[in-house]
């Protein structure tokens, strides 16, 4: 974007970049710096000395960096702005996600190292002891590479490195299989249509279902079922899964699918189930943060959007949508 600008401050000349951000129209000018583009900061830039610096444009919402060059004519001035929101956007998303990856490394990495440590105590620990260790240090191995493989497919399918393979497959069969991977332990409700098949990537969605129904089981209370719906009208695939936990307040639903985002625990009260689900508290989550995002992704590549909302009488519903070329029974 550039603006020409004489001594008063007064808009002379824009490019077309520079109109179509400040929504000027050439018949306009010569316009007032404030009147053209309502950006106080602008003119503090210009009255600051410094031929250059950044600054944030509250009416566009955007962050630009400004240089200052004298114009054609003594005492114009020629103010070029770079628009920077999508950089610094992508910054604060790196520095987001080395700080996220570094809290969730530190907790299974001192665990580990707590348990190595006790194993090799003076004097050395009994057998029971030590195999309690081993078991404990097995199982935050275990934790790490799961973080790293999620890592690792989060990258290649956000980078297009994933390839879809259209089958036609039966969903309830779909459904019961990913349950037993998951060794999900609460009773399944299946709200699915007899021999209702579709056509789609049936790994990619096995494991956007493994990954719904494990964090479905985290949360709902023994005893009480998972529910699994599936439907197919106006050439949509539409699939849900609802548990009957808490819920997450509405303010972390855009947020959930995000890597490493975690919804902060509810402080348990003497509240009924319902109860506690229709107040929309906060619910914990447990994992490495990945699969809700990768669920995301999955789906996404398929053409479909996630999304998650309040069950009607408690619980949370997670939910997807694929519109792409589906047969019924054909």
């Amino acid at each position: 974007m550039a603006l020409l600008l004489d001594p008063d401050f007064h808009v002379l000349a824009a490019n077309r970049a520079g109109r179509e951000v400040f929504g000027l129209e050439k018949d306009q000018l010569p316009l007032g710096l404030l009147e053209a583009t309502r950006e106080g900061r602008l003119l503090e830039a210009l009255r600051s000395g410094s031929a250059r610096g950044e600054l944030r444009l509250s009416h566009r919402r955007r962050i630009v960096q400004f240089r200052l060059l004298p114009g054609p004519r003594p005492g114009d001035t020629l103010m070029f702005l770079d628009d920077m929101t999508e950089l610094r956007r992508l910054e604060t998303v790196r520095q987001e996600f080395v700080a996220n990856l570094s809290h969730e490394l530190r907790n299974p990495l001192t665990s580990l190292r707590l348990a190595v440590e006790s194993m090799q105590g003076d004097p050395a620990p009994p057998v029971h002891a030590l195999r309690q260790f081993a078991a404990r240090a097995l199982i935050e191995t275990d934790h790490l590479a799961d973080i790293v493989a999620n890592l690792r497919e989060l990258v290649q399918i956000e980078a297009g490195q994933m390839e879809l393979s259209l089958t036609s497959f039966d969903v309830r069969q779909l459904v019961t299989e990913a349950a037993a991977r998951v060794l999900v332990d609460r009773p399944l409700d299946l709200r699915i249509p007899e021999d209702l098949q579709v056509t789609a990537d049936r790994s990619k969605l096995a494991q956007v279902l493994h990954n719904l129904l494990d964090n479905a089981s985290k949360f709902s209370p023994p005893g009480l079922p998972i529910e699994v719906a599936a439907s197919l009208g106006g050439g949509e695939f539409r699939l849900t899964v609802r548990d009957h936990g808490p819920g997450i307040s509405p303010e972390h639903w855009t947020r959930v699918f995000e890597r490493f985002y975690k919804v902060d625990p509810a402080r348990p009260r003497a509240d009924t189930q319902s109860e506690a689900a229709r107040a929309g508290r906060a619910r914990a989550t447990s994992g490495s943060g990945l699969g809700l995002a990768i669920t995301k992704h999955l789906v996404l590549a398929q053409g479909g959007q996630v999304w998650t909302e309040a069950a009607r009488d408690g619980g949370q519903v997670f939910g997807l949508a694929i519109p792409m070329p589906i047969s019924v029974n054909e």
